[in-house]
Parts: structure tokens; sequence; C-alpha cells
């Protein structure tokens, strides 16, 4: 539980810095980043692995850039379902997801996998 408190959070200062640095990406209040953060995690655990396997072809001959494309479609879908959160073009959507991969990443190197190292 601790662990998915950890991630909602880290996907929540993701989607904010994304809002601040990226031009296009916007929320209308906090309860709708916190929203946008709940619904980009259900989102990145049903659909994205779904988009993953059925665009594998282009990824490999991308050598894995295309999902960036993958990423920004999903931080699309949760903009189309949820009104308070808006991502204005696939750019911004590419920029959100270049954003929230580098926190998630920063974030992980800090706190870790969870496995012990013994």
């Amino acid at each position: 539980m601790l662990r998915f408190i950890v991630q909602f959070l880290v996907t929540a200062a993701g989607l904010w810095l994304a809002s601040a640095v990226v031009p296009g990406v916007a929320f209308t209040d906090t309860p709708s980043l916190l929203l946008a953060a709940v619904l980009l995690g259900l989102v990145n655990a049903v659909v994205r692995p779904i988009l993953v396997v059925l665009t594998f072809p282009i990824t490999v001959v991308t050598l894995g850039l295309f999902l960036l494309v993958v990423n920004a479609a999903t931080i699309g879908l949760v903009a189309m379902l949820l009104g308070g959160f808006v991502v204005d073009g696939l750019g911004a959507g590419i920029g959100a997801a270049i954003v929230t991969g580098i926190v998630s990443w920063i974030a992980g190197a800090f706190i870790g996998d969870g496995k012990s190292k013994d």
C-alpha cells in the first residue's frame, strides 16, 4: 500500500512539473491533478501494456523511441477522460511523457524497487 501511495505522489509531482514546464499541458485545479495521477496509474496498468504489445514492431524499428508516443497517448487518454486536465496535441503529450518519465526515474533512483540486495 505504501508503494502505491509513493508511486501516486511521484506521478502527481511529474504531472505538476510537466504542467509547469511544457507548454500545452495544464490543470484547472489541484483535485484534477490528483485525479489525473490516479487515472494515469490505472491507464498505465491496463491500457499501456496492450499498446506496447500492439506497437512492438514499430518500437523495434525506431529502437524504442516509439514508446514516447505510447506514453504520450496514455497521457492524452487521461486528458480526454478528465475535464480538468488539458494536453494540446502530440508534442505537448510527448513533452509531458518525457518530464514525468524523468521524474519517475529520479524518484526510483532514490526510493529503489523495494527489493533487498542481500
